[in-house]
């Protein structure tokens, strides 16, 4: 091995350590808060509980601040990010979260619930990963990939055509007014992260609640950190090319925290591991990391116990569930986090469209469900 290899090695390897360890933290905080965004919907839908809702949205508050604090200091480049890509394939970005929504909702959680539940015991978790896993290779490289390709990805708008360089909200409001992109993200920022703080705060009970503070806390600042690593920690020029590239990430651009494209990657990997072009990425690690850290905090807290499917019915909605969010999550370009807060922390207006789709069909599935156990 040459020299200018190693370094690239060594390089991709810290990435991968350091994506580890935060996915790790994540994963015990996550098992102790009961962060999920299929419980925060579910919350309102049967209870009118807004409280895991203020959790999620702290999350994106947090990791907006930060996010873009690290861009205005020019600490890292957010342009570079395949968030905020100037080819906005809103149609994707709707479909793709609509699936995911109905998916999460049958499937008892979403990617990063999963992997949580699968260090706490879950046997149902293992085999939504295995099946989303799966959906999402073959929606990203496969026969869905051809399918998405050649019809709703080819639904979009190009803002080069109107001199907009990325789809994030300072571009859009930089060529309207006429101002710096840098001083118009600040602006929007501020606006938007403010907003929802003040709603945040405006929950009586959860001013007080711990665990949503942690929680909403603990996802913000890793996707913060996520963007640091992958940004900052893994941004160096290739010896062998004398290009700056990213290290350490499966898309070869800066990268956060998501979990739907990582859990194909990893089986990808745990598949093919005698295949030395690949290796321990970014986000394969932060799998590894989630899962563990849920694992061990459920085995010190003792509550670790393990749980499998109780009918027919339970396996065949885990399994549809799956496939759902692997094909949604990768027509969307994220998850419920991936879109939710890590896409959101760039201020990329498809993560608005995504978002909103997901919350939707996971809404008007569980009032669905509802309706159905009424029924019956």
């Amino acid at each position: 091995m040459n020299t200018a290899t190693s370094a690239a090695t060594n390089l991709a390897t810290t990435v991968a350590w350091l994506s580890f360890i935060v996915a790790f933290v994540l994963g015990a905080i996550s098992a102790r808060t009961q962060f999920c965004t299929l419980g925060a919907v579910s919350d309102i839908v049967n209870m009118n509980d807004w409280s895991r809702m203020r959790m999620w949205v702290l999350a994106m508050a947090v990791a907006i601040i930060g996010a873009q604090m690290l861009y205005a200091l020019g600490i890292i480049d957010l342009s570079k990010a395949f968030y905020v890509r100037p080819n906005v394939t809103w149609l994707s970005y709707i479909v793709g979260g609509l699936l995911f929504g109905i998916g999460m909702t049958l499937a008892s959680g979403c990617g990063s619930r999963t992997l949580v539940r699968i260090g706490g015991g879950n046997v149902k978790s293992i085999v939504v990963f295995v099946f989303l896993g799966i959906a999402a290779y073959m929606t990203m490289k496969g026969l869905f990939g051809v399918w998405r390709v050649a019809s709703i990805d080819k639904v979009a708008v190009d803002l080069t055509a109107s001199g907009i360089a990325t789809q994030e909200f300072g571009s859009l409001l930089a060529t309207m007014l006429g101002i710096s992109k840098k001083a118009a993200q600040i602006c929007a920022a501020s606006v938007i992260a403010g907003a929802l703080l003040i709603w945040v705060f405006m929950g009586r009970e959860f001013r007080s609640s711990v665990d949503g503070w942690l929680g909403g806390l603990g996802y913000g600042l890793a996707v913060v950190a996520g963007w640091y690593i992958t940004a900052k920690v893994g941004f160096g020029e290739n010896r062998e090319t004398l290009e700056m590239v990213f290290f350490g990430t499966n898309s070869r651009t800066a990268e956060s925290i998501t979990f739907v494209a990582p859990i194909a990657y990893s089986l990808e990997l745990l598949m093919l591991w005698s295949d030395k072009s690949l290796a321990v990425t970014f986000g394969i690690a932060s799998v590894s990391g989630m899962i563990l850290g849920a694992f061990v905090y459920s085995i010190v807290f003792k509550r670790f116990r393990w749980e499998g499917f109780v009918s027919v019915d339970d396996t065949r909605n885990h399994l549809v569930g799956a496939v759902l969010m692997g094909v949604g999550g990768v027509t969307a370009m994220g998850c419920t986090i991936g879109q939710g807060v890590t896409g959101l922390s760039t201020l990329a207006v498809g993560s608005i469209f995504a978002l909103t789709a997901m919350i939707i069909g996971c809404a008007v599935t569980l009032k669905y469900q509802y309706w159905k156990m009424m029924q019956e």
